[in-house]
């Protein structure tokens, strides 16, 4: 499975955007007959990473939609800062075992978008999916089928894929979901070192671990935004109690 984007084209900064990379105002989203998300209005900024944060349900995944193009907002205003589309990474699951894919093959998907599914790639194009599996330490790995992988080698070639987007915007659904201790702590790592070399993460995940190590976090509750800020103001023990009420 490929991943999926939009082609966007980005109004030029301004004092309006600042340095948000998302500007995310009253929106409404969701599904023919179930709306999900409600009155939405959130920022995120550039060069972070910011966790979207909920009970299933509450709306990351729908949110994590609209952001890469794949789920259209009903009403409200979605502004990007000049970059690249976004490069959307979804759950693990949501890429069969049975599809007959190496790991290389994978990462090859990301340059369809600059390249078209049936040009052949480039030399350059190629120097970009190389680098991507080395940078996410699966190049051993390029020969291997994606359903013989482990959890969190999959799911780094799944990161692959998207850094061989060459965006700026990575979204990820539950990266860290289903993984042993080990490999979440290792994804974790490379998400900030992505961050560090300049791009902007946006990841939904239940991991609260994964989400204390942000730099933001949007609490979501019934598609609303329950809170926003530091991991540390937003994810307190009353908030999450609050969100996470017993059945």
């Amino acid at each position: 499975m490929t991943i999926m984007f939009k082609k966007q084209r980005p109004g030029p900064p301004d004092a309006e955007t600042g340095h948000q990379r998302v500007r995310i105002t009253d929106l409404d989203a969701g599904y023919p007959g179930r709306p999900v998300l409600r009155q939405l209005t959130a920022d995120i900024r550039a060069l972070t990473m910011t966790a979207l944060v909920g009970p299933n349900g509450s709306g990351k995944s729908t949110l994590l939609g609209v952001l890469a193009g794949v789920i259209d907002a009903t009403s409200g205003q979605l502004r990007y800062a000049e970059g690249r589309p976004p490069a959307f990474i979804p759950q693990r699951g949501a890429v069969g075992d049975a599809l007959p894919l190496t790991a290389l093959q994978t990462v090859e998907m990301g340059r369809w978008g600059e390249r078209g599914l049936w040009r052949r790639l480039t030399r350059q194009d190629r120097a970009v999916v190389d680098s991507a599996m080395e940078r996410l330490g699966v190049a051993d790995l390029a020969a291997r089928q994606l359903g013989e992988l482990s959890g969190g080698q999959r799911q780094r070639v799944l990161i692959a894929q998207g850094l061989a987007q060459q965006s700026d915007l990575l979204l990820l659904d539950e990266p860290t979901t289903g993984l042993d201790p080990e490999a979440r702590e290792r994804i974790t790592v490379l998400l900030a070192d992505l961050v560090a070399d300049g791009t902007t993460v946006v990841q939904a995940t239940h991991d609260l671990e994964a989400a204390r190590a942000a730099d933001t976090c949007l609490l979501l509750s019934d598609g609303r935004l329950a809170g926003q800020g530091p991991p540390e103001q937003v994810l307190t023990v009353t908030a999450l109690s609050r969100i996470w009420q017993p059945a």
